[in-house]
């Protein structure tokens, strides 16, 4: 088998330029050896082939395209006993490692945003993400507070990592091109273990206050039936782009506060 044919259903555009490969490797942060490293969709190993055989990195692939999967085996043998076969989406990710791990991966634009919220789901483990994916959304995760592309993962993420904007990817290195820019970023884990709120509230909060983004707070987080004090306070004249993730922290808690701690 030489080439795997890229499918549309799978969001598959495979990245043939090897500099650019190298560069989001690169991108790795490693401290503890061996890491333990997470591919998600390697497609025909162009950031495989960088990783694989090195002491320092200790890795495994997640890939749901059965031919890709024919292609790792054949080209990979150092990959035996190290593919998980099947989406990604639905796998146990604790199960994958025994602790901490990191992940990498150019992401299919089509489900990015939900390995976001696996990677949200497994905070706990996941310490680092480098990922390539459509420029658009990583511009929205690496936004600040008053940024129009400002949204539910922007904060979500930040409240527990650093975003660091790696560089830009042109649509020519791929195979099909896509028709819009693509960007590499990395995610580290930061020291907030838990925020000083409940969690399952501060995300309800954060998503509810998005879903309707064009409206105040006040209006936004009409359906957590607040109470009417908190309808009062100066925070609910803002709009949830114009909040920091630190003072959705402080809402949450206020919230939790006048409801006596419960997450509705």
């Amino acid at each position: 088998m030489n080439k795997v044919r890229p499918k549309k259903s799978l969001g598959q555009h495979f990245l043939h330029d090897q500099q650019i490969a190298r560069r989001i490797v690169d991108g790795l942060v490693i401290e503890n050896k061996p890491m333990p490293l997470l591919e998600i969709g390697p497609g025909m190993g162009v950031l495989t082939r960088y990783l694989t055989g090195r002491d320092e990195i200790d890795l495994k692939v997640a890939e749901i395209d059965r031919e890709s999967i024919a292609y790792l085996k054949q080209h990979f043998p150092l990959l035996e006993g190290r593919i998980i076969e099947g989406d990604v989406l639905e796998a146990e990710w604790p199960s994958v490692f025994q602790g901490h791990f990191a992940v990498i991966g150019n992401f299919p634009y089509n489900i990015s945003s939900q390995i976001f919220f696996k990677v949200l789901e497994n905070r706990d483990r996941v310490d680092q993400v480098v990922c390539m994916l459509q420029k658009e959304v990583a511009d929205r995760l690496a936004a600040s507070h008053g940024s129009k592309t400002y949204g539910i993962l922007s904060v979500l993420l930040q409240a527990f990592f650093k975003i660091t904007y790696l560089f830009k990817v042109p649509p020519g290195v791929f195979t099909p091109p896509p028709k819009v820019m693509s960007a590499v970023i990395r995610l580290e884990r930061n020291d907030v273990e838990r925020l000083p709120c409940d969690e399952v509230l501060f995300f309800r909060v954060v998503k509810q206050a998005f879903n309707t983004r064009r409206k105040t707070l006040r209006n936004a987080l009409k359906n957590l039936n607040l109470p009417a004090e908190i309808s009062g306070l100066e925070i609910m004249d803002k709009r949830a782009e114009q909040l920091s993730v630190g003072e959705f922290v402080s809402l949450t808690l206020i919230i939790e506060q006048r409801r006596g701690g419960a997450a509705g």
